[in-house]
């Protein structure tokens, strides 16, 4: 990436994670003004990183090492938000890993789940054009067959990125859709398959036995594959990123986290609290609606960023 291009990437990140930021940084403008570190102070930082969204072990973490390097010493806000991007970003860089594909399989199957609403299907059409302008060949299949709206949606990135989606009629069986995108894919030299599917949480149950068999006929297919099953989570539902961390990851086996609409929320803290819990890889987080606006996940830029800092 050149530096303007970087450059313009941090920019847009800065002003996607403004209200994530500004949440903290005035928090931390009030805590320490002219004060010096004691119980109390602590106390308060570690409540402002907790309404960050940035979790309760997050805190406790950064609480501690703030207290062992600077108790009873006199702090000033931008020294806290230096402390609190060096501290995060050594909490995302081991999750901050990119979504690489082997060319080799023919298709390298990526299956996509999420609820509804998380951008799903965008993120896919966006995943399209970032591999396809890296001359790959790329199929989509539309295994949302609930929504014609997603199906229409997929269509629409089709014809913008040049690739095919492979689609059925409404309420056709996704796992056999997906089934037969793999054996076309496969047949027609694909080197990446991204395969949609449904997001309804509200009727779990349901769904998640749905994704199942997906998996199951996806196996039959291939063994190896999906050989990566990516969620995709709302950063604007905060906390309730957790839950869904584990209820999907319960269904199948989800190896990556794509983060979206980072730019709508207060809540962008959320990823400190996720890297922290799961551990999972984030390949890639969305500031805005345009397909240059979903990137690799990148540790520090992301730190400095939601710390308020500029690069």
């Amino acid at each position: 990436m050149n530096e303007e291009v970087k450059k313009s990437w941090f920019s847009r990140l800065t002003d996607g994670l403004k209200r994530s930021s500004s949440k903290l940084t005035t928090g931390i403008a009030d805590i320490f003004t002219k004060r010096r570190l004691d119980d109390e102070a602590l106390q308060e930082f570690e409540d402002l990183l907790i309404t960050s969204d940035l979790g309760v072990a997050t805190a406790a973490k950064l609480g501690a090492e703030l207290s062992r390097t600077r108790f009873d010493k006199q702090v000033e806000a931008g020294e806290i938000q230096e402390f609190i991007a060096d501290e995060v970003a050594k909490i995302l860089e081991p999750v901050a890993i990119p979504l690489m594909i082997d060319a080799g399989r023919k298709p390298h199957v990526v299956l996509v789940v999420g609820v509804n609403g998380s951008g799903k299907t965008t993120t896919i059409g966006k995943l399209a054009k970032t591999y396809r302008d890296q001359g790959l060949k790329v199929m989509m299949a539309a295994g949302d067959t609930f929504r014609a709206a997603a199906v229409e949606q997929l269509k629409v990135w089709g014809e913008r990125t040049g690739c095919p989606v492979i689609s059925r009629g409404d309420g056709a069986d996704a796992a056999g859709l997906a089934f037969d995108a793999i054996e076309q894919a496969r047949r027609e030299g694909y080197d990446l398959l991204l395969i949609d599917t449904a997001g309804r949480l509200q009727n779990k149950a349901h769904l998640m036995d749905e994704l199942k068999k997906i998996v199951r006929v996806i196996r039959k297919c291939d063994e190896t594959a999906p050989h990566d099953t990516l969620l995709v989570l709302d950063a604007t539902t905060g906390q309730n990123a957790h839950n869904q961390v584990e209820v999907f990851s319960e269904a199948t086996n989800v190896s990556g986290l794509i983060v979206t609409k980072l730019d709508g929320t207060a809540k962008g803290g959320v990823v400190v609290a996720l890297a922290e819990k799961f551990g999972k890889p984030v390949h890639a987080i969305g500031v805005g609606e345009a397909a240059e606006d979903l990137r690799p996940f990148e540790a520090r830029a992301f730190a400095r960023s939601l710390a308020g800092l500029a690069d």
